[in-house]
């Protein structure tokens, strides 16, 4: 399967107003914006003209307009107006590259390359309609490491005690009971129950519980965690959506899904926030920075998960930020 085939978050909705916004995914510098009407376009960030950036332009009259010579496009990139020769009509060879571009989970994804007549050789668009209806997006957090380091991260198991101790883990207790990998009939890896004790377990904690938590790999560059407190209370859902930015960077959000009709917003997203700056620095420090797939690292039992996301990747023919 081949990265460009699949569908990407690269920003959330809410950042796409009246303005050209510049992305990176893939390595490929792109630019967003919104016509008037609602369109949204997705094109290279290069005018085909001279190479200008179009991103540094400006929506006029419903079409990008780019900052060097003023040619405009409109959300298909097809060139509508050369301001140096009003008279003349562009042909296809003035377009500038246009992407698949859509609105989704909050967020706007790209596709670089729609795929060939074998559909299930793209990454689909995960489906989250089972979850709480109550979203919050958390983010972006660009971070200097790869998006599958990242994914893994959120995966693993084992590191709560150390990186969030006193958080979501507790040093005295380090140990990861054993638990099942199982797989989606795609071959995405699934952890169906995991048990966890958590000294807060959700920003509305005020004491320690025991935790149970689903995993599931959602795609190369996303996964799912679910969980819920032996004790009851508020059922929470997290997604990870990395966007693959170049093969040692990637930028982050994570979404909270949650039945907590209680909490303010500013309480949940704080709590999730200083989960990441606990993990963001020792996610950066990691050597290499993209992911072993072909040895290189030791694992234990308590890797069951990771060992089972990077033998994914490897199946799946990811080649960005792994090696």
């Amino acid at each position: 399967m081949d990265e460009r085939m699949g569908w990407w978050p690269v920003a959330l909705d809410s950042d796409l107003q009246d303005r050209p916004v510049a992305v990176t995914l893939l390595g490929q510098p792109l630019v967003l914006w919104r016509e008037p009407g609602g369109a949204l376009a997705a094109l290279a960030d290069r005018c085909p003209h001279r190479g200008a950036r179009l991103s540094l332009g400006e929506v006029v009259q419903g079409q990008l307009q780019c900052p060097y010579h003023g040619w405009r496009f409109d959300v298909q990139g097809r060139c509508v107006a050369i301001p140096a020769m009003p008279a003349f009509t562009p042909a296809a060879v003035h377009a500038a590259c246009r992407h698949e571009v859509q609105v989704a989970h909050g967020l706007i994804w790209v596709r670089l390359q729609a795929p060939g007549p074998d559909a299930a050789a793209a990454f689909p668009m995960p489906d989250l309609a089972h979850l709480p209806r109550r979203r919050l997006i958390y983010g972006p957090f660009d971070v200097a490491t790869s998006a599958p380091r990242a994914v893994e991260n959120f995966l693993d198991t084992s590191h709560f005690a150390f990186v969030h101790r006193g958080w979501l883990g507790d040093a005295g207790h380090p140990e990861v009971p054993p638990y099942e990998v199982t797989q989606t009939p795609d071959g995405r890896p699934v952890i169906e129950r995991y048990k966890a004790w958590q000294p807060r377990a959700t920003a509305a904690a005020a004491e320690g519980d025991w935790v149970t938590y689903r995993y599931e790999v959602l795609s190369p560059y996303s996964a799912l965690l679910t969980k819920q407190g032996d004790a009851g209370g508020p059922q929470d859902s997290y997604t990870i959506w990395a966007c693959p930015t170049t093969e040692d960077t990637c930028r982050l959000w994570f979404a909270q899904y949650t039945t907590d009709e209680i909490s303010p917003d500013e309480a949940l997203r704080d709590f999730q926030v200083a989960i990441f700056s606990q993990d963001q620095p020792v996610l950066e420090s990691q050597s290499p920075k993209r992911l072993p797939l072909s040895g290189g690292e030791a694992h234990s039992a308590a890797d069951r998960l990771s060992a089972a996301y990077r033998r994914y990747l490897k199946a799946c023919g990811i080649t960005f930020g792994v090696c």
